[in-house]
Parts: structure tokens; sequence; C-alpha cells
């Protein structure tokens, strides 16, 4: 009744082509927008910025990079950790090393240090694939590992590899403030989403899932799957140096080699896999999932168990949150294997039907 299209006709090719042919989507897309970049740091306090909202941005940016890889040309990845350390790390060895180098500049040419480095371990993709590509990928996080604690000129002669960016600042404006830093994330997801969403609508796009969906038979119709392959590589890789970059600077502020660790990598393939394959929707809900699921459960399993009377410590707090948030992966898997923007997905499908039987 309310999701129709009763009414919209396209007169042009341009109109056709638009990302959101549904005009209720576009104003839902905008209300989304304005709540975000209005509402939200008008209504939302410190912690929720420092502790739930920024995360989730920056990681939703990084589900994004991977679902690129994973998604869209079925590369399997585990090496998300290593690329994001690299972009952060290459990030920060540009604002230390160059006078005056603005922070805009800086992140990209991180990310363009870790689109180095990930085709650099994407070449096995051209040879193996599947598990085998896995294992090779995860070569790099302990490379990675390896690199920012020994050579100690990348760290700035930092024995534990252990770095530090303060002072944030875009065109002058000073980036330090909670609502500031979740503004300046949530900017470059949004422009980074677009582009992303326009990519694999045209030509490079198509040829990432003819890669995925079986690759003999794209490589027989004229797709070369070495540049297919390595650019999905390229890309995904900048993408996820990006979201590594804006970890260590806005998140963080301090880090070490520690803070993208192979379980970054693990969380990163876990949010592409239950928000959705292939879907740019779906970095966001499984970002979501992954990232404020574990909180609400902090905070839900105390006052569950004080109900009963009984008191439970921080230790038992956290065990019981690992296994009901690995039992809700394993059960969401069972019952929806094509991830939350599936659930999106059929729900419009409803409401475009609604209230007829369908």
């Amino acid at each position: 009744m309310f999701y129709r299209e009763n009414g919209q006709f396209n007169t042009s090719y341009r109109e056709d082509q638009r990302i959101f042919p549904v005009a209720q989507d576009r104003w839902a897309i905008v209300l989304l927008l304005v709540f975000a970049f209005v509402a939200v740091p008008l209504l939302a306090s410190d912690y929720l910025f420092r502790a739930i909202l920024t995360p989730f941005v920056i990681m939703a940016l990084a589900a994004l990079g991977v679902n690129v890889l994973v998604g869209y040309c079925g590369q399997i990845s585990l090496g998300s950790g290593a690329f994001m350390a690299v972009g952060a790390y290459g990030a920060y060895n540009f604002i230390a090393r160059i006078d005056g180098m603005p922070l805009l500049l800086a992140l990209v040419l991180g990310g363009v240090c870790a689109a180095l480095f990930g085709i650099l371990f994407g070449l096995p993709s051209l040879r193996v694939k599947g598990l085998y590509l896995a294992v090779a990928t995860l070569a790099a996080q302990f490379f990675a590992d390896w690199m920012f604690l020994r050579i100690r000129w990348l760290t700035n002669d930092s024995s534990s590899g252990s770095v530090t960016v303060s002072h944030l600042q875009v065109a002058g404006i000073p980036i330090e403030g909670a609502v500031a830093k979740y503004l300046f994330c949530l900017t470059l997801l949004v422009v980074i989403a677009l582009l992303v969403k326009n990519m694999v609508r045209g030509a490079i796009g198509r040829e990432w899932m003819a890669i995925r969906d079986m690759d003999v038979a794209a490589s027989v119709i004229g797709i070369r799957p070495t540049y297919a392959k390595l650019s999905a590589f390229a890309v995904s890789s900048f993408i996820v140096g990006i979201a590594g970059a804006l970890w260590g600077f806005v998140y963080l502020g301090t880090w070490e080699p520690a803070a993208f660790s192979v379980d970054i990598s693990l969380k990163l393939l876990f949010m592409v896999i239950i928000g959705g394959l292939g879907s740019v929707m779906g970095s966001l809900f499984g970002a979501a999932f992954i990232v404020v699921l574990p909180i609400f459960l902090n905070q839900f399993l105390p006052w569950l168990v004080g109900l009963f009377g009984v008191s439970i410590s921080t230790a038992d707090v956290t065990h019981a949150e690992f296994m009901v948030f690995g039992a809700l992966i394993v059960w969401f898997l069972i019952v929806e294997p094509h991830g939350l923007a599936r659930l999106w997905s059929v729900a419009r499908q409803k409401l475009r039907l609604w209230p007829f039987p369908h």
C-alpha cells in the first residue's frame, strides 16, 4: 500500500539507470541520511559515539571493502586485518614524514599502500581458489605482524610498533570531539558506499560477478580473470586500508600491530556473511550486527540474570556473551544463509503486494 511503483514512469535512460528507481527508496535514503547526520549528533551521548557509532561506521566501511572482494568477486580473504594495518601505518608515515600533509590525502595514500599490498597477496588467486586462497591471504596477516614489529622505520623507530596520532584536522577544521569524528567517518562511508554502488553496476562490477559465478565461462566470453581478480583485490584493499587508517587515527589514537590481528579479519568476514554477500546494504547490516550485539548482550545478560536473584561476575558475562553470540550466528546462518540483506529484500517484495496474499 505504501510501497508501490504505480504511476512512476521512467522517460529517459538516465532515470531508468538510477541507483534507487523507486521514489519510496529515494525518500527513505534521504530521511536516513538526515537522521544520521542531523538527529544522531543532537540526540546521542559521548558514550554512544565512542563505544558504538564511530566503531560501527568504520567497521561498516571495512566490511564494504571485504564485500567487494568476497561478495562480488567470490575471492575468499582472511587478510583484511593486515590490509587495515598497512593502510593505518601507511597513512601514519605520510603524516609523520611530510610536513603539512593533509589528512584526507594521507588516508588516500594509505589506501593506495594497502591496495599495492593487496595486489601482492592477491597474486595466488590467479592459480588457486577456495580454502587454498584463504590460507594464502592469511599469510598476509603474519607478514604484516612481522613487518611492523621488525622494520622500525615503518613505526618511526618504535620498538613495540606502537604509534600515536593526534590533533587531526581537515581544511583547518579540527577533528577532535566525538561528534566531529563520527561525522567525518560517516561522510567517508557515504561517499565510498556511493562509489562502490556505482562501480558494481558498471562494467568492472559485472566482470567481478562473472568471475564469481563461473570463472571459466567468464574467460571464454572475453573477460580477463587476471585483471578482474587483481582489480577486486586492489579496490577491496584500498577501501579496507582507508578503514584501517580511520580505525587507528580516529577511533584508537594510539595503536600497535596487535590492534589489527586475525580476529578483526574474522569479524569482517562474519559481517559480510551475516549481512549478505554481494550487497552494499548487507555490509552495513552485518557491521551493525557484529558491533552492536556484543554490547547489547553485555548490558542485557546481567539484567536478565538479576531478575532471578542471581549475581554474575564480569568474567562469566564475557563467557556467556561469546556463547550466545556464537549460537546466534550459527542459528542465523541456518535460518537465512543469504544474510540480513536478503530479509530486507523479501520485506520490500512483501510491501509491494501488501495487503494482498502472496
